[in-house]
């Protein structure tokens, strides 16, 4: 029940992307066939959950930064993807750790949609 599939994303999901901000934009793509975000989703980069030591922040420092980032606070309906599922995984520990539920985790990611030409046109 923690696993999203392609087909259920639509309007409603509240989405938080955990890669760097520039590949969010749509700066740059290293990776897939096209740049950009899944559309309506928040950015929260994964790195931004540890301290300069490489530990998980404090849990109230945790929840402060997503929630800003969702500009919600995060539940068990939040959503996270990244580009292939791995570092949204980080995202969703973060979560937890914070006290606000694990979330869920879209593991195709941006991957999966970006290559779902049906999505194309659905695009920011």
């Amino acid at each position: 029940d923690r696993l999203v599939c392609i087909d259920e994303i639509d309007a409603e999901t509240v989405l938080l992307d955990a890669r760097e901000p520039a590949r969010y934009r749509g700066e740059f793509e290293p990776i897939d066939p096209v740049a950009g975000h899944i559309p309506g989703a928040s950015n929260h980069f994964w790195r931004d959950n540890l301290t300069a030591d490489g530990c998980f922040l404090p849990p109230a420092d945790l929840h402060r930064r997503i929630t800003a980032a969702l500009g919600a606070a995060p539940n068990d309906a939040t959503t996270h993807y990244c580009g292939s599922g791995v570092s949204a995984c980080h995202n969703s520990l973060a979560q937890f750790i914070a006290g606000a539920g694990a979330g869920r985790l879209y593991c195709g990611s941006w991957s999966e949609w970006c290559r779902d030409p049906m999505r194309r046109g659905m695009m920011d």
